[in-house]
């Protein structure tokens, strides 16, 4: 039996409606993903399942007694409140009803208020409270505003379970929670037995807890069992049927208005239907409502930097008492994509700063590439001032963007990231918060550079955008840093992953960090081999003909795959010790030199008064740019067996 029926329903905000005929149902134990583009209206249809907002026109059917709750995407709290009293909000009647039967007030019927105290389980909230804040690992003495957006988060889910809902709804749940906090969600709610409608354009994350997907589409509800390919296959044939009867009463009108304007008034009795038929087609060509165009992204990857972004020697970096880096090494070329993954407050910003040359570590050496251009995505969306306009966002003081060797108007550029010339004049708080990301990508991607840094650039992102984004970045020839807890998406874009292990359980000490080839699935594969080589090794037995543990370790289960020793390496010839020490002398001259020359081709001049040397102090960059790497990999070697 359906839970919850939505029918005919239409809401419009300005010329566009957001739902336009729409319907629904939801069956008790169903988990609906809704997705759909940034804008369409997903919240606010999730609000009218929510009971908060009403359609303009239509029918919502509720089952009787049916216990809802809905959790935004930016929960609201009382000034002041702590967890407990925050989470026993969620059964705020039961309190409200058993501190009445408490009080015994001569005017109240204590039985009627006994039996619905009882429906409420309204005599344990305490007890449910507390229960729902071991199981989220929250604080109850803690003060909600004192916490991160992610306990926040979780306080907010506490609150909802806590009411015992039949139906749940979310609104973009994954949102500031890190990897292990999305995948402890995952388990709370697949162990959930009620109803749920999620919003979330995590693919991963979708594919893990839905049972069906449905999609918001120009108004229109349409619903697609299984998981993300299944639906991904299933619109694209829709799309292609669509886009071929598009093309057929395009064509047949087409016919129709010549024939109207040929020869109508000679047949005219006759022509009678056929006159009606073309003004029925008319009609059907403009309420017809296309398929929304794709975004179109364009990077300019600025001027070539050199082959080496960074190289990390050993670096650590401390805060007072806490260690946030311990012994990190690395080198990162030019063209690299490099995942960063690790839970909140573990010092991702903080290794990423050191890596650009922002802060300078406690200890260890961090050596910078040359010609670096850096733009940064803001998280936090703190570059936005939310009284401009679009178009001053964009391109302040100029009514052209140049990218590249494109350049484009202003207009025509918004419009390439699905913002139409008649809100190009808008202000920038009247959009929603996938397209103010929307907006920042526009802007980030309006400025020449070789490195970008992405700090969770997919919140609020719909599904379309962020895999556009993905075949951006796959393409783009500058070197891309990319915060993120969208694990589809980094397996998806990223060439090697520099992640946090400092936890014990998997052999782990604070401040430890190492980089992997590969995306997120195959961090987890390489760490889960970790965990049970470290297991094996702590439950090997010991020979009764080994020595006690007392006298030496007890010796370890080989790692899975382990490689077999190899031998020592050769000792330094004295014609080999002599280049290792001449190295740091020769690597030394070619930076001067490339500095140099980047100089010359910096300065317009040069190309007027040497216009016949420019194309071999460009040959001479690209050259010394192997030179420098082949005598850092040469001193790397030799130092090794030094």
């Amino acid at each position: 039996m359906a839970l919850l029926t939505l029918s005919n329903a239409h809401l419009a905000f300005g010329h566009v409606p957001l739902l336009d005929g729409a319907g629904l149902s939801i069956d008790t134990g169903e988990r609906l993903a809704l997705i759909g583009r940034n804008g369409t209206g997903k919240s606010s249809l999730l609000k009218i399942l929510a009971g908060q907002d009403k359609p303009d026109d239509g029918i919502l059917q509720l089952q009787t007694g049916l216990r809802r709750v809905y959790v935004a995407q930016e929960p609201h709290f009382e000034p002041g409140i702590s967890v407990f009293d925050a989470v026993g909000e969620g059964v705020a009647e039961a309190r409200e009803l058993r501190a009445r039967y408490e009080a015994h007030d001569a005017t109240e019927d204590l039985d009627a208020l006994q039996t619905r105290i009882e429906a409420l389980d309204g005599w344990t909230w305490e007890q449910r409270v507390d229960q729902a804040l071991q199981r989220l690992h929250l604080d109850a003495d803690a003060l909600v505003a004192s916490l991160s957006g992610g306990t926040k988060k979780r306080v907010a889910l506490a609150r909802a379970l806590v009411a015992s809902p039949e139906l749940l709804l979310l609104d973009e749940p994954t949102n500031h929670l890190d990897i292990d906090a999305i995948e402890w969600l995952q388990d709370l709610l697949n162990d959930w037995r009620g109803a749920l409608v999620l919003v979330s354009h995590d693919r991963a994350f979708v594919d893990a807890v839905a049972t069906r997907i449905v999609e918001l589409d120009r108004g229109q509800l349409r619903s697609y069992p299984g998981k993300f390919p299944a639906f991904e296959a299933a619109k694209q044939r829709e799309i292609e049927n669509e886009a071929l009867a598009a093309a057929r009463a395009d064509k047949l009108l087409a016919q129709e208005e010549v024939w109207v304007r040929k020869g109508v008034e000679a047949r005219r009795t006759r022509s009678v239907g056929r006159i009606a038929r073309l003004q029925v087609l008319r009609a059907q060509r403009v309420a017809r409502r296309e398929q929304l165009g794709a975004v179109r992204l364009e990077l300019d990857a600025g001027l070539p930097p050199g082959k080496i972004v960074a190289e990390l020697k050993d670096v650590s970096m401390r805060f007072g008492d806490k260690l946030l880096v311990d012994g990190f090494s690395a080198t990162i070329l030019r063209g690299d994509k490099v995942g960063l993954i690790g839970p909140n407050g573990a010092g991702k910003t903080t290794l990423l700063k050191l890596i650009l040359g922002e802060l300078q570590p406690t200890s260890g050496s961090v050596r910078q590439g040359t010609r670096l251009q850096v733009a940064y995505f803001d998280q936090m969306r703190a570059g936005l001032n939310l009284d401009a306009t679009l178009v001053d966002t964009i391109s302040p003081g100029s009514e052209w963007i140049e990218t590249g060797t494109s350049r484009k108007h202003v207009m025509s550029y918004l419009t390439d990231f699905l913002f139409s010339p008649a809100r190009a004049n808008s202000p920038v708080r009247t959009l929603s918060g996938g397209e103010r990301n929307r907006l920042l990508l526009a802007r980030l991607f309006a400025l020449p550079a070789n490195v970008l840094v992405l700090d969770e650039p997919t919140n609020d992102l719909d599904i379309e955008t962020l895999e556009l984004l993905e075949e951006l970045l796959q393409s783009y020839s500058g070197t891309v840093f990319l915060v993120s807890h969208d694990r589809r998406f980094l397996d998806n874009a990223v060439t090697s992953t520099i992640a946090w292990e400092g936890d014990p359980a998997y052999g782990g000490r604070p401040g430890l960090w190492r980089e992997y080839e590969g995306g997120y699935e195959d961090w987890k594969t390489q760490r889960e081999r970790t965990r049970l080589a470290l297991a094996a090794a702590a439950t090997a037995p010991v020979s009764p003909s080994a020595p006690s543990a007392s006298a030496a370790p007890a010796r370890a289960a080989p790692a899975p795959a382990a490689h077999p020793p190899t031998a020592a390496p050769r000792k330094l010839s004295y014609k080999e010790q002599r280049e290792l020490e001449g190295l740091p002398a020769r690597i030394e001259q070619l930076e001067a030199e490339q500095k140099a020359l980047a100089a010359r081709l910096a300065d317009a001049g040069f190309y007027t008064r040497e216009p016949q040397n420019v194309a071999a102090a460009q040959a001479r960059v690209a050259a010394i740019d192997d030179e420098l790497l082949q005598a850092l990999e040469r001193w790397e070697a030799l130092g090794a067996r030094g």
